[in-house]
């Protein structure tokens, strides 16, 4: 392929990254994370996890498809649509478990230079001072990879057309990555900024936005369970 050519492809495999980063499905899942812990400073951090976790399965899968020279069957990719679905609906009703129980628990802090426990709820408190890392990381990875696991199958008959090596497609698929990465990290910034600011507005008008978040990702949940089983 010209190097004229290849850029082109490269480019357009850029901003397919970034649009593909917008599937509803995509923002649905990730708006139900932060909804769990509204914080602009971390919502850009959890769109990038989840860009990571999606461009890895990608990857793996692509390349995997490209040497082998491979088809995902019509059944698995749908039956991945369906994993998809399952795990919207978890995410919703997790943050609808979450918002029920009024998310209770213990809290360890230091306090005149003793360490204590209370019970503590977020209903009146927005947040801790610290943040729990791994766990925030962790499940917009794992949840990115899912989704990048779904959409192997589109992605792939893509770069088949596309592309004439192993390395172009590796480097389609890395663009194409890179490009969803900046689209879900500027769009976990944009979800976050009503969260964010219904914590001003008071405690109903956050659980609001809570319960919406939660309700929408399980009605997305079984409405793509529902279309897979009929059609």
């Amino acid at each position: 392929m010209p190097d004229a050519q290849l850029l082109t492809v490269l480019s357009l495999g850029l901003l397919l990254g970034a649009r593909h980063a917008l599937d509803v499905d995509h923002v649905a899942a990730v708006t139900t994370i932060l909804s769990e812990r509204p914080d602009f400073r971390l919502s850009g951090l959890i769109g990038v996890c989840w860009g990571f976790g999606h461009t890895v399965m990608l990857l793996l899968v692509g390349v995997a498809i490209l040497v082998f020279k491979v088809a995902i069957p019509e059944r698995v990719a749908s039956g991945l649509e369906i994993l998809v679905g399952l795990m919207l609906v978890a995410l919703g009703a997790s943050l609808g478990v979450t918002l029920w129980r009024g998310r209770w628990h213990l809290h360890a802090h230091e306090h005149e230079g003793a360490m204590h426990r209370h019970l503590h709820s977020h209903r009146l408190h927005v947040g801790h001072a610290h943040v729990h890392w791994l766990r925030v990381t962790l499940k917009p990875f794992a949840v990115g990879m899912v989704h990048g696991l779904a959409g192997s199958a589109g992605l792939a008959l893509m770069v088949l057309a596309s592309v004439r090596s192993v390395w172009q497609g590796v480097a389609y698929i890395l663009v194409f990555g890179v490009g969803s990465i900046l689209g879900m990290a500027g769009l976990g910034a944009l979800i976050s900024l009503p969260l964010v600011g219904s914590i001003s507005l008071g405690r109903p008008a956050q659980l609001t936005l809570q319960g919406l978040a939660s309700l929408g990702s399980i009605g997305l949940g079984l409405s793509m369970m529902a279309r897979v089983g009929l059609g």
